[in-house]
């Protein structure tokens, strides 16, 4: 059984910064794309940003400058530093795992539960 789980989130100002972190466990062959995604009150899940297992980054336009995607492969971990955080930024980030259970197996993601982030304007 795999295990996808995010925190991090919470309340902040506007032009504040939260790291937030997700790590997977459980028994995982290996690794593939990390990325983080969000979903504010009405809204379609949308892609913030995303990492290749070889370290490669790719970020929503809205918040390139601003966030910073990391992983940490020993940790099975993905981060997401988020700074200058905006009202617009509020939504439920979700974080998504791609992951190949044993060597034979297909590439599925795996997502966890979500985390709250609000910005105070």
């Amino acid at each position: 059984q795999v295990h996808v789980v995010e925190s991090g989130g919470g309340l902040v100002q506007a032009g504040g910064s939260l790291r937030l972190s997700c790590a997977a466990s459980g028994i995982i062959f290996s690794f593939n794309d990390m990325g983080w995604y969000r979903q504010a009150p009405g809204n379609q899940r949308e892609l913030v940003a995303v990492i290749t297992s070889g370290g490669i980054t790719n970020y929503a336009d809205s918040v390139k400058g601003r966030f910073t995607i990391s992983r940490e492969n020993a940790k099975n971990t993905v981060y997401l530093q988020m700074n200058s955080l905006k009202p617009e930024d509020t939504a439920v980030y979700y974080c998504n795992v791609g992951m190949r259970l044993r060597s034979s197996s297909p590439i599925f993601g795996s997502w966890g539960q979500g985390t709250q982030v609000t910005v105070s304007s």
